[in-house]
C-alpha cells in the first residue's frame, strides 16, 4: 500500500485538525473536576426492534449487549454500584437478551450469580424470580440458574418456602434423565430444615419407584433415607 507524505495532504485540512484537536484538549482542560455524572440504564427497546438491528445475527447482538449491560457499571469517571441500577430495567435487558438467543446461558448466570448478590433483598427476589419465569420457557437447559436460585432463596434470603419452590420446580418441570441426583434432591434438603419429613418420605418413595433413578449408589442412599425417615417418624 502507498503511504502518502504530510507533504501532499492540503494545508487548510492540516489546519482544520490542529485547531480541533487544540479546542478539544482546551475543552477538557476547563471542566471541573467533578461534572462526571453517571448515566441512568435506558430501557430495552422491543425485540423485534433489536432484531432489525442485528441484520440476520441475533444471536451476536445478544452476545454484545451482555456485555454492554455487564460494563454499565464502569462509567467514564464514575463507578456505578448494581444495586443502584433500575431492576425492571435490568430485567428487561436480560429477557430481550434471552429472546434473542434462547440457547445463551449467560444472561441466567449474570441474574442468579451477579445481580443477585446486592443487598438489596427486594432485588435479590427479583433476580431469582425472574430465573424462575425463564426456567418455566425451557425446563431442559436453564435447570442449573434455578439451582443455585433455590442455594440462594435457602442460605442468602433464608427463605426456605421460596427455596423449595424453585428446588420442587426442578423436578416437577424437568423430564431429562441428564439432571444429577444433587440437583433432583435438593428438595429434600429443604424439607429436612423445614421439618417436613413425611413429605420427603414421599418424595423418596416417588423416586425410587419412578424408574428415573438408575444409579445403584444413588437408590441405595435414598433407600437408607428413607429407612431413617422411617424411624424418625414413627
Amino acid at each position: 500500500m502507498r503511504v502518502r507524505s504530510l507533504a501532499t495532504i492540503p494545508k487548510p485540512v492540516v489546519l482544520l485538525v490542529v485547531i480541533s484537536m487544540s479546542a478539544q484538549i482546551f475543552w477538557h482542560s476547563v471542566q471541573p473536576g467533578n461534572r462526571a455524572q453517571a448515566r441512568d440504564l435506558i430501557s430495552s427497546p422491543s425485540v423485534s426492534s433489536l432484531r432489525l438491528l442485528s441484520f440476520g445475527d441475533p444471536v451476536f447482538l445478544a452476545k454484545l449487549l451482555m456485555l454492554w449491560l455487564q460494563a454499565f457499571d464502569n462509567q467514564p469517571g464514575v463507578s456505578v454500584p448494581y444495586d443502584d441500577l433500575d431492576y425492571d430495567k435490568v430485567e428487561g435487558w436480560l429477557g430481550s437478551i434471552l429472546q434473542l438467543d434462547p440457547g445463551g446461558q449467560y444472561p441466567l448466570l449474570a441474574a442468579s450469580r451477579l445481580y443477585a448478590q446486592v443487598p438489596d433483598e427486594a432485588k435479590q427476589r427479583q433476580m431469582l424470580e425472574f430465573v424462575y419465569k425463564q426456567f418455566l420457557i425451557d425446563p431442559q437447559n436453564r435447570w442449573p440458574w434455578l439451582a443455585h436460585a433455590a442455594i440462594v432463596a435457602k442460605h442468602r434470603l433464608k427463605d426456605l418456602p421460596l427455596a423449595l419452590k424453585f428446588s420442587r420446580a426442578i423436578v416437577d418441570k424437568s423430564t431429562s434423565n441428564d439432571i444429577p441426583a444433587w440437583a433432583s434432591q435438593l428438595q429434600l434438603l429443604v424439607l429436612e430444615e423445614m421439618g417436613e419429613l413425611e413429605t420427603m418420605q414421599f418424595l423418596i418413595g416417588g423416586l425410587l419407584t419412578s424408574g428415573k433413578i438408575t444409579d445403584p449408589k444413588e437408590i441405595n442412599y435414598l433407600n437408607q433415607r428413607l429407612q431413617e425417615l422411617s424411624e424418625k417418624i414413627n
